[in-house]
């Protein structure tokens, strides 16, 4: 049984704190002066000290049997799949007529997510290794990335009405896919096994689960925003977009991404009375909605129903913004070391 020694933390040159280590492990570690040490600090608030790096596990590895009977989108869910599982290697065999279209396949996959590569291809294989380090690109980083992506998709998917500018309505529908790329890398941080641990940055499990929870939120945003630019052809294409409804639209999308920008930085800063505030603002935000559909029901055919879901989803937004807010209540709660609430 191992008996624990208390150690005294000294303080040496203003800034750096010392504290001596048993002469027993040093010696029975084959260290000496000079020699560098691994330290991480663990969940429990604990740190570990190391006298060699952490080795990381073996790739796991995921093959695949294609027959030639799928489609596209078959293929590519599956391998898809497999990267959020947290699969290292993905190998595809494949009969020889049917190498194009799993090289091609393969590679569309590794353009949309982070980290993929082809590393091997034969006439009836193709092997995938996931390049990406977790520790290069960390959960919160990634949903930074994120606010920023959407809540400038938003702006210019209305902004793109607002002004008849069809190549701004393009580039929104663009960039949705970096936004499913970075959703991706976090759920796959959540759902593979070993790529977030307990403590890892330190996190907890459950905090890093309302990551993966904002994520999702963040990129239901993305795909709203996109919806709203879809609705250039019908909106835009014959005529400019009525000026009144234009700036009512605008009113509606700003007050959409303030309620964004006061969740999303509460779950960052853990400040619980801002998100309070963010939730607090969705009452106002759907009486601007209900004007909206008010204004708009005279509208007929396709105008109408393009601007029903214009507006269902800038309310959609505001929603899943207040969503957002909720889990920067739960983060904080969590961090006060109090049970998340339900």
């Amino acid at each position: 049984m191992n008996l624990v020694e208390g150690r005294k933390l000294q303080l040496a040159g203003g800034s750096t704190y010392l504290v001596s280590l048993p002469k027993r492990w040093v010696v029975d570690a084959g260290l000496k002066p000079g020699d560098t040490l691994f330290v991480d600090s663990e969940s429990d608030g604990s740190v570990s000290v190391r006298h060699r790096p952490e080795e990381r596990p073996p790739a796991r590895k995921k093959t695949f049997e294609e027959k030639g009977e799928e489609s596209r989108d078959h293929l590519l869910r599956k391998l898809i799949g497999a990267y959020i599982a947290g699969f290292g290697l993905i190998e595809v065999h494949f009969s020889p007529d049917k190498g194009p279209f799993v090289r091609r396949v393969a590679r569309d996959f590794c353009r949309l997510v982070i980290g993929p590569e082809v590393i091997e291809e034969g006439r009836s294989s193709i092997m995938i290794q996931d390049l990406s380090d977790p520790s290069e690109l960390s959960a919160e980083k990634c949903l930074r990335r994120m606010h920023l992506i959407v809540r400038a998709m938003v702006e210019d998917s209305v902004q793109a009405l607002q002004n008849g500018n069809g190549a701004l309505a393009h580039d929104v529908e663009q960039r949705d896919q970096d936004v499913d790329r970075l959703y991706w890398m976090v759920a796959k941080r959540y759902v593979a096994p070993g790529q977030s641990p307990p403590g890892e940055n330190g996190h907890s499990l459950a905090a890093i689960h309302a990551h993966q929870l904002t994520a999702k939120l963040l990129e239901r945003i993305g795909d709203h925003a996109t919806r709203i630019a879809h609705t250039y052809p019908i909106l835009c294409q014959k005529h400019a977009l009525d000026p009144k409804l234009a700036a009512e639209l605008t009113g509606a999308k700003n007050s959409a991404i303030s309620m964004l920008d006061r969740a999303f930085n509460s779950l960052i800063a853990g400040d619980m009375e801002a998100a309070n505030e963010a939730i607090d603002a969705r009452a106002h935000h759907q009486k601007l909605i209900d004007d909206l559909l008010h204004k708009i029901a005279t509208r007929k055919g396709e105008e109408l129903l393009a601007l029903a879901g214009v507006v269902d989803s800038l309310g959609r937004t505001a929603h899943y913004a207040a969503d957002v807010a909720e889990q920067a209540i739960n983060l904080a709660v969590i961090r006060d070391g109090a049970p998340p609430r339900r």
